[in-house]
């Protein structure tokens, strides 16, 4: 008989891991409280660039998979995966959604039952939070009723090189016991398993991992600044440095950074260490400080860059290329381009932008979504460059726009000004 999989959560992690559930040959029930989701997967249609409509198709027709809202679809599961979003709340993580995942699978848990939770979260989420939870809901005692760990997803959207199944996976448990279910279990769906100690090494592992991108990229964005107001070309410094085969990684500038990461998990851990420690933690407040000031930035070099053209913002018509936080895929949460388009348009200019990932719904009011065609380009007063889509045709920009401004480096003409 095979195993029942439950996944909680069936966006950009919870869904891949579904199907990677059913290729391993797991029952698999995916649970979304977003009916419009759940509809759409059990049509067979998929909202996730990583995942392709036939498969969500075929895991239908073999009966290996269904989507459903109501819990009562997990009931005798074998194993839970929680892959709910964490967002913050005036600065302080938000748990709402695990606590919600726990209360509602915790009266399902049968003897036996593993829970793994993926979302991010802070150092003792899975052991002070979400055990209690649910212990008391299904009154059992883990490890002798249940197991329980905590597994860091590294879902990267839009990456055709590392995907699930060849991501190395960080796995923990509360005990020894936890950890070997736990281990056994992603050595189905995944290639390489990386067993640590405890569920707070692998909460803290995620965190590590996503604030050294957003301490870096920070670095760089700050980088990018003074290198212009000195005349230096930081792209060109960043070629050169980036040839140096040992001690250097390669980060680059951008209008910011956007995602459910970056924008967040780095204060989960700064919060974590003021609570339980008393101190800031200075670098991460620094690059938050930093990033989150860049889609300003960008606007002021656009204004100064429109007006030594004698145009100022109000009235001109830009079209902005990428609406996405990042290249070839769709997703637009905390998005520093969708800022940049609601700034501009709020300060007069008629914003025009170019995304084929993205949906129009997820446009903001008052920006019109075009293709990214020869009249577009001719008729405007600026093109810029946000999201770096490989589907654009910056060569045909360079030709025939007036002037772009690349926050990407993707273009390299007399009619261009980089960030």
């Amino acid at each position: 008989m095979r195993e029942k999989l439950v996944v909680v959560g069936q966006g950009y992690v919870g869904l891949p891991l579904a199907m990677r559930g059913v290729d391993a040959g797991f029952d698999v029930v995916g649970i979304d409280v977003d009916e419009w989701r759940v509809k759409r997967l059990n049509s067979g249609e998929s909202y996730v660039e990583d995942i392709v409509d036939d498969q969500v198709k075929a895991a239908l027709r073999w009966g290996r998979y269904m989507a459903s809202t109501d819990y009562a679809a997990a009931k005798d599961f074998d194993i839970c995966l929680i892959t709910v979003p964490t967002p913050l709340l005036e600065g302080a993580p938000d748990l709402r959604h695990i606590a919600s995942a726990g209360h509602s699978i915790a009266p399902l848990i049968k003897r036996g039952s593993t829970v793994v939770l993926e979302s991010t979260t802070y150092p003792g989420t899975t052991e002070e939070y979400l055990l209690p939870i649910l212990e008391k809901g299904s009154g059992l005692r883990a490890p002798d009723g249940f197991f329980l760990g905590y597994s860091p997803e590294r879902i990267d959207p839009g990456n055709s090189r590392w995907r699930l199944e060849n991501t190395p996976k960080v796995v923990s448990g509360i005990d020894e016991y936890s950890l070997k279910k736990i281990e056994t279990f992603y050595r189905q769906i995944v290639r390489d398993v990386v067993p640590v100690s405890s569920p707070q090494v692998a909460e803290l592992c995620k965190l590590l991992e996503n604030t050294f991108r957003h301490v870096n990229i920070a670095l760089v964005n700050e980088l990018s600044i003074f290198a212009q107001q000195l005349g230096i070309d930081v792209w060109e410094a960043i070629d050169a440095a980036s040839t140096k085969p040992f001690g250097f990684m390669r980060f680059t500038p951008g209008p910011g950074v956007g995602g459910h990461c970056l924008p967040i998990d780095p204060s989960y851990l700064s919060w974590a260490v003021k609570r339980g420690l008393g101190h800031n933690f200075r670098f991460v407040e620094l690059a938050n400080d930093i990033n989150r000031g860049m889609p300003e930035h960008v606007i002021r070099r656009l204004a100064m860059a429109l007006n030594r053209r004698a145009k100022p913002i109000k009235g001109s018509r830009l079209v902005l290329l990428g609406l996405a936080y990042k290249k070839n895929a769709g997703d637009c949460r905390e998005s520093p381009s969708i800022e940049v388009a609601r700034s501009l348009s709020k300060l007069g200019a008629r914003v025009r932008a170019a995304d084929p990932y993205v949906k129009g719904f997820l446009a903001p009011p008052n920006i019109e979504l075009i293709e990214a065609s020869r009249q577009e380009f001719e008729q405007s007063d600026a093109v810029v460059i946000l999201t770096d889509h490989d589907c654009f045709d910056y060569e045909l920009a360079e030709q025939v726009s007036p002037f772009i401004f690349d926050t990407r480096n993707r273009c390299q003409g007399p009619n261009v000004e980089r960030l």
